[in-house]
């Protein structure tokens, strides 16, 4: 899940070297963070979040099954 979601922002900055990804667990919620260069964010978000709600739904869908909620939260 997480390195899915580094894959997909790695492929749509222009600062590849700059992406990390984090994942934190609270209870049965996970909580992806997402870090890009300020520059790039938008990148990642895309033009009226569409692409950042395309890599919540994959990354809710790549999910193991004991996590009841999975949440991608974007730094830039």
């Amino acid at each position: 899940m997480e390195q899915l979601v580094e894959i997909i922002a790695k492929n749509l900055v222009s600062d590849p070297e700059s992406v990390s990804v984090e994942t934190v667990t609270e209870g049965e919620k996970r909580i992806i963070i997402l870090r890009t260069a300020p520059e790039d964010a938008g990148r990642v978000i895309g033009k009226g979040g569409k692409l950042a709600k395309a890599i919540r739904v994959l990354a809710e869908a790549a999910a193991p099954e004991d996590a009841k909620e999975v949440r991608v939260r974007i730094d830039g």
